[in-house]
């Protein structure tokens, strides 16, 4: 997939022509982290959509028309891939896209094809539940991911839009100073952590617990994507039970009522972590993302 995407890419930049120096381009996101990603990189040359809001689980979005209308403008579709938005995004590009935002265009990211997923699964069938074989798609929870990603998103806005292309150029290295320097405090601030157990309602926080050095020993629900059931709770508080669990990891999407029921049983903190931009009131950008969840972390420790 990467050398087709590079073969595109070449070709994209030989036959484009220029964007005008008074348009915009327009960027449909299908997650808040990558809209916010690329207003970092864009800035003021370009418009962005986000498709889903931090409150949304975006497995169960619809194609509706708001959506469409975005869909029609695009000049850059970035999304994560790896099937997170396999129930709606194909249905968007097929009655909305153009040409050139179809995948494997000049105009298509998908992030996940450019870092090492985890969970990669060779074989999968329906009696797992709501699973993905390409890999979990939350990269989004790893700040080296965001780094590399934002190189990606660069490269192609300067294909995209060549006349701006020393602008991108300028807001990428900006970006990269910033996101240095905070990972760097980052580094640091986790060290208290790390080592500390959790239990999640969804595995989507394995980026997450691998960068910060912390094992999820319980999952609520029974399988991914499947509600919890009494009996699966009853297991789960078998499991906690002797051992010092530091927080119960829940999203902005999720429902509370499990994770209540085990926190009243066991004592153990329920810890809304924001999961992307938007997510809490201090998540407002891709750092305070990252600032927020430590700050959640640590207090919950």
């Amino acid at each position: 997939m990467r050398l087709t995407l590079l073969i595109i890419s070449i070709l994209g930049v030989l036959i484009a022509s220029p964007t005008s120096a008074f348009a915009k381009v327009n960027v449909f996101a299908c997650e808040p982290e990558w809209a916010a990603l690329a207003q970092e990189i864009g800035g003021d040359l370009i418009d962005v959509t986000s498709a889903t809001t931090a409150r949304q689980d975006v497995h169960h979005l619809r194609a509706k028309p708001s959506l469409l209308a975005a869909m029609r403008k695009a000049d850059l579709v970035f999304c994560t891939g790896a099937g997170l938005e396999i129930g709606w995004l194909p249905i968007l590009l097929k009655k909305a896209g153009g040409p050139d935002v179809q995948m494997e265009t000049l105009g298509s990211i998908m992030a996940s094809d450019y870092v090492e997923k985890l969970e990669i699964m060779q074989k999968v069938d329906r009696s797992m539940g709501h699973v993905h074989p390409e890999g979990n798609p939350h990269i989004q929870l790893d700040p080296a991911n965001i780094e590399t990603v934002a190189e990606v998103l660069a490269d192609r806005l300067f294909m995209i839009d060549q006349t701006n292309a020393a602008a991108y150029s300028q807001n990428l290295e900006n970006f990269k100073q910033k996101w240095t320097a905070a990972t760097k405090r980052w580094s640091a601030e986790k060290a208290s952590i790390q080592g500390k157990k959790v239990v999640v309602y969804h595995n989507s926080w394995a980026y997450l617990l691998k960068w910060l050095g912390i094992d999820a020993v319980a999952s609520l629900e029974p399988k991914p994507g499947l509600p919890p059931t009494a009996s699966h709770l009853e297991e789960v508080l078998k499991t906690v039970k002797g051992q010092e669990v530091s927080a119960i990891l829940v999203a902005p999407f999720e429902n509370e009522d499990a994770a209540q029921w085990l926190a009243e049983k066991t004592g153990i903190p329920i810890v809304r972590l924001p999961f992307t931009v938007g997510g809490t009131d201090n998540a407002g950008d891709l750092i305070s993302l990252f600032d927020d969840t430590l700050k959640r972390m640590k207090d919950a420790s």
